[in-house]
């Protein structure tokens, strides 16, 4: 698995969002940001996600589209409860996920980060797969790009957002993280 030139992953399916631009002139992709999302809240599997980062949410499908159709959002990946991974922007766009956020003295996360939605919600567990696809999705930018930080989205929005959420185990993540790093090393 590698990244191609245009920053896109071959293996993953890609749905194009409208939703991105270039980064500032000169900027590294420093950072991994993980969120979590469901469309409507706390159902899994439809199309909302998809059709929210591609501008098509038909607010008269449910209530809550009503409140976030016209949003402009996207994220470089997703992904779904069974690992299936989409990318939506190439990892050298700017991707619209962070929103007004801040790290390190630095704001605008946007121009320096990847951003990854898990398809879930701050009330459930993410899945043993989504486990599995992030650490490999990670190994893989991290190999790629100068990620020095991995962080939540309530990390770098805090009091504005909660997500990935408290069901992120991020002590699983990190050391199977460390541990694939590891085995990656010796072979």
């Amino acid at each position: 698995m590698r990244i191609d030139v245009n920053g896109c992953v071959e293996e993953f399916q890609c749905i194009p969002s409208p939703n991105c631009d270039d980064r500032p002139p000169g900027t590294l992709i420093e950072m991994l940001v993980i969120h979590n999302i469901s469309l409507p809240p706390d159902e899994f599997s439809g199309d909302g996600v998809i059709e929210l980062f591609t501008n098509r949410l038909d607010p008269s499908e449910h209530p809550y589209y009503q409140t976030v159709h016209s949003l402009k959002v996207s994220s470089h990946f997703f992904i779904r409860r069974g690992g299936e991974i989409i990318q939506f922007v190439p990892c050298d766009k700017r991707a619209w996920h962070a929103g007004l956020s801040s790290w390190g003295g630095r704001n605008q996360c946007n121009d320096f980060s990847i951003g990854v939605e898990l398809e879930g919600s701050d009330r459930t567990a993410f899945t043993d797969d989504q486990y599995r696809a992030l650490i490999r999705l990670s190994l893989l930018l991290q190999e790629s790009y100068p990620i020095k930080d991995i962080v939540g989205h309530s990390d770098i929005a805090v009091g504005r957002k909660t997500d990935p959420g408290p069901h992120f185990d991020w002590e699983r993540y990190r050391s199977a993280l460390v541990v694939e790093k590891h085995s990656q090393s010796i072979s």
